[in-house]
């Protein structure tokens, strides 16, 4: 798959060039298809594509045989280029979309049939986001699941990287689909993405209208190779740095896969985005995770807001995964928790100041130590899913009084006379299990911080045996799951008792204080 996207990535780009610098071609842009979905009102959904400098294009959309709206504009000279932006629609269908193109006595005709409007969602990343319908859990069932479901269309972007922006996709490896079993579970990391689906597929039981779901991901690849040059140059990345060579399952060089699978897709009018990645980038940039990811996300909104002349929001709402966990082959080594915080810009949950309209599932209590494809692949997405549809209902569609995260710390308080530190949660807490080891403390002398186990009990209060710190009670911070596999499946100590959602991971830091107590906002 790799050979094949280093190929396609040098050549489709200029077999499309010579094609339409011909100035002969007439043709919509390659995502506009049969069976789409158009980002329904209040967006206009954006249609383009190909034809001769300086012709007449007229886009009219119709259903049972009468015209429902017109739209005329003409072909840029310098591009070769057309678009028109629709009036904003109404959720339903089908539809069918004519593109007509006049040049003096010369009329050229396109049709699209089956058009739907609803919301359109774009789902990127790496190989997590990758995995299909056939991999995960109930693979059979969930793929047989699609009768109730044909109004939930699937496309996917061709594997292909480029050296430079792209204006059109040099290829799908799924054009705009309805749903079976063998497009939903092709192969192993082909085709439609399992999250993106069952994403869609939870958000439609409860939205009842169209959703369009856009696959653009490439396992093994760190975020740099999904983040333009500008976001990158904002984090103090050059050009093109050294990459290790274990952490090269995918294309690595910087902006490659911006250029030929995101930045394409920047007219497309969207509701918002979806995320799974973060893996490739535990071992290259790990410290730079807390500026580039929210940078991505900055400069996407950014782009894709002006792509489409204004009809994706500017702040569309954007929802990511934080690491699962993954059993290592290495017994020391902090980079999927170092990860997993700086995937909240080291806030520690989402939205945030510095990632508004965000929002996260946290899959650190999905661990799949049996998977066929690596315990980094847990086949449980449906889990995943759900927690992601919650935010988005949440945040994406305002959906009020639904706890769509797992419970947050509010303060901590040291009373080191009493030798505990008591810490508060916003919201209720179910203690599902004892865990010594999951919260841990770091104690401080003479410079020096030691990470030691802090042991909880069942009141929600931690509690630390002062003879085992060699300070007496100094602490420097307090952390909690700061492991790569923090607990097993479904089974970390503390969940909001009715959404079975878990605690995110979090590390709080306080200074000393003498012998009192002291608060500290932990969130």
């Amino acid at each position: 798959m790799v050979a094949l996207g280093l190929a396609l990535g040098l050549v489709m780009p200029l077999i499309l060039w010579v094609r339409r610098s011909a100035g002969v071609d007439f043709s919509f842009a390659s995502y506009i298809d049969n069976s789409m979905v158009l980002q329904k009102e209040p967006a206009g959904a954006v249609i383009w594509g190909y034809g001769i400098a300086g012709a007449t294009v007229t886009v009219t959309v119709g259903q049972a045989q009468e015209t429902v709206m017109k739209k005329v504009t003409r072909v840029k000279a310098d591009s070769n280029t057309w678009m028109v932006v629709l009036d904003p629609m109404k959720p339903g269908g089908p539809f069918e979309v004519m593109a007509e193109q006049t040049i003096g006595r010369m009329n050229f005709t396109l049709r699209v049939h089956d058009v739907l409007f609803g919301d359109v969602w774009l789902c990127s990343g790496q190989s997590n986001m990758e995995m299909t319908v056939s991999q995960i859990f109930n693979a059979t069932r969930e793929m047989s699941d699609t009768a109730a479901y044909q109004s939930v269309r699937i496309l996917s972007v061709s594997l292909v990287q480029a050296e430079q922006e792209l204006e059109d996709l040099a290829g799908l490896d799924l054009p705009w689909s309805k749903p079976t079993s063998e497009n939903l579970g092709h192969g192993n990391f082909q085709y439609t993405s399992a999250v993106c689906w069952l994403f869609g597929r939870y958000l439609y039981d409860t939205l009842q209208y169209p959703l369009g779901l856009v696959s653009s991901s490439w396992g093994g690849t760190p975020i740099e190779a999904w983040s333009s040059q500008r976001s990158l140059k904002a984090c103090g990345i050059s050009k093109q740095g050294f990459i290790p060579p274990d952490s090269l399952g995918g294309p690595s060089k910087h902006s490659v896969l911006w250029n030929a699978m995101i930045h394409p897709l920047r007219t497309m009018a969207l509701k918002g985005m979806i995320w799974y990645q973060g893996e490739s980038n535990t071992n290259y940039n790990m410290d730079l995770y807390n500026c580039t990811f929210p940078a991505l996300i900055e400069d996407w909104r950014q782009a894709f807001h002006h792509g489409s002349q204004g009809q994706t929001e500017r702040f569309f709402p954007f929802g990511f995964v934080q690491l699962s966990s993954y059993l290592s082959n290495t017994t020391s080594g902090d980079g999927f928790p170092q990860i997993r915080w700086h995937q909240t810009a080291d806030l520690g949950f989402a939205p945030n100041v510095r990632m508004p309209n965000t929002f996260m599932a946290v899959a650190m209590d999905l661990g799949d130590r049996n998977s066929p494809f690596g315990s980094i692949h847990p086949r449980d997405k449906q889990t995943v899913a759900y927690r992601l549809h919650l935010g988005a209902r949440a945040v994406a569609y305002g959906e009020k009084h639904l706890t769509f995260q797992g419970p947050l710390p509010e303060k901590m308080e040291h009373l080191v006379d009493k030798g505990l530190l008591n810490l508060t949660y916003y919201q209720k807490i179910h203690v599902q299990r004892q865990d010594n080891k999951i919260f841990e403390i770091s104690c401080c002398s003479d410079h020096q911080c030691t990470w030691l186990p802090a042991p909880m009990n069942a009141s929600t209060t931690w509690t630390l045996a002062l003879d085992v710190c060699p300070c007496h009670g100094t602490l420097g911070a307090l952390r909690y799951a700061w492991t790569t596999w923090p607990c097993e499946y479904k089974q970390c100590p503390l969940y909001h008792p009715s959404s079975t959602l878990p605690a995110p991971p979090f590390v709080a830091f306080m200074t000393h204080q003498t012998p009192g107590h002291h608060s500290k906002d932990a969130r």
